[in-house]
């Protein structure tokens, strides 16, 4: 974007661009990650989510919430699992990128996840326009015992049937898919 001559502060609303160090320009805001495009349930790009290759931090870099994108109302993956989701008429909902993606390399591909952010009901309620069937899958540590039980509640305020799905200590649903098939 950046050699397509668009205004620097365009790339920055946009979450694309940092502002430099002394006013020097703008630069990447996403360089050196891995890049997971964030679509909206049209398909259309609104976001973006980064992944370190290495040991920096943070380790995940999201876009910020900008006019056509707000985190606690998408779900990463919701496009591409839209139809499993009402063929299998169940959502897998997972806590990151990755997960999302090894299940879909897997076959399970209706799975979801939210965008480094607790769940919403608006999130609840996207999902509810698909199915009311959740399997809740969160990592195997205190944090995701915590985000499933808050997932629960939010789940079932919205009416919706809650399966959760444990995982053994220290498995995530990518590590599970990896290391077990």
């Amino acid at each position: 974007a950046l050699k397509k001559s668009l205004p620097e502060t365009m790339l920055e609303k946009a979450g694309l661009a940092m502002p430099g160090k002394e006013g020097r320009g703008h630069y990447d805001r996403f360089r050196n990650r891995i890049i997971f495009p964030i679509l909206d349930p049209k398909g259309s790009c609104i976001a973006f989510g980064g992944r370190v290759l290495d040991d920096t931090q943070p380790k995940y870099l999201n876009s910020p919430e900008t006019e056509i994108y707000t985190k606690g109302r998408q779900l990463y993956g919701l496009f591409q699992a839209r139809t499993a989701i009402r063929t299998e008429d169940a959502v897998i909902v997972v806590e990151g990128y990755m997960d999302v993606i090894g299940c879909h390399q897997a076959g399970v591909t209706n799975a979801v996840a939210s965008l480094g952010t607790a769940l919403t009901g608006d999130q609840a309620r996207l999902l509810k326009r698909h199915t009311q069937n959740v399997y809740i899958l969160y990592d195997a540590d205190a944090a995701g015992e915590n985000a499933t039980l808050r997932g629960l509640e939010i789940f079932l305020e919205e009416g919706m049937q809650v399966k959760i799905v444990r995982l053994a200590e220290g498995h995530d649903p990518d590590s599970f898919i990896l290391e077990n098939g």
